[in-house]
């Protein structure tokens, strides 16, 4: 998973479902409108899994800027002595992570749409039943590989802490 994907989490995918639920739910108050919703927000349909492709992207970019602010981390680092060789302290350092950033959230935010439009693909092409689709793609596939992972540095701080003996004796 790339550090993007892992910076904005499951959020763009939750905010891109909740903004894909809001049309069939409107729709709901208006009968005469329901049928052509239907027919274009159908879960799995080519129209739904683009709109829901293109929205997480967008929410990706959007959560990652709210997140991380270059300029901050660049001062953060320099306040406390930090830096990046081979770029300047202060606005460089800002310039060059919103850089990497930049480079780095288009790839994260494809991937995470792709996970989450999957279970989608698999229901309406490949005949899956809605239940094991859902178990074994988009959200769920990326909360249990983020917890693995937290689960996994959790355990080897303890055994850090446990092995390190210290200054005193």
């Amino acid at each position: 998973m790339s550090a993007t994907a892992s910076q904005a989490g499951v959020i763009p995918v939750i905010f891109a479902a909740a903004i894909m639920a809001l049309p069939p739910t409107v729709a709901s108050f208006f009968p005469k409108s329901q049928s052509f919703v239907n027919q274009h927000f159908q879960y799995g349909s080519i129209q739904y899994l683009s709109i829901e492709f293109v929205l997480i992207i967008v929410f990706t970019y959007f959560y990652t800027a709210v997140q991380f602010n270059p300029v901050d981390q660049a001062d953060n680092l320099r306040k406390y002595g930090g830096y990046i060789p081979g770029i300047r302290p202060g606005p460089p350092t800002a310039q060059y992570l919103d850089r990497v950033l930049s480079r780095l959230t288009l790839p994260g935010s494809c991937y995470l749409g792709l996970i989450a439009v999957m279970p989608g693909l698999f229901i309406y092409y490949f005949n899956f039943s809605q239940a094991t689709s859902r178990a074994l793609g988009g959200t769920s596939v990326i909360i249990v590989v983020g917890v693995a992972l937290d689960t996994m540095r959790q355990m080897e701080s303890q055994m850090m802490m446990r092995s390190y003996e210290g200054f005193l004796k």
